[in-house]
């Protein structure tokens, strides 16, 4: 039993050594529309927005930056 459970840890530990960093030129199809949460899903990005704005305890200001006096 001992060396079962040996096994499998060595295992799973020998299974983390593949991952690697992500690459500069692999960045751009991380920042796609497909790869976000809520791709091509507007109920599923309502949502979203909708449990952003309940913690944060706000609502809009996920468009463009404005408002408030500018200051810094």
């Amino acid at each position: 039993m001992k060396l079962l459970i040996l096994a499998l840890i060595t295992l799973f530990i020998s299974g983390c050594s593949g991952i690697s960093d992500v690459k500069p030129w692999e960045k751009g199809r991380l920042s796609d529309d497909s790869m976000k949460n809520s791709a091509g899903n507007t109920l599923l990005g309502k949502f979203d927005a909708h449990v952003y704005f309940s913690k944060e305890a706000s609502k809009g200001g996920g468009g463009v930056a404005g408002g408030g006096c500018g200051c810094n």
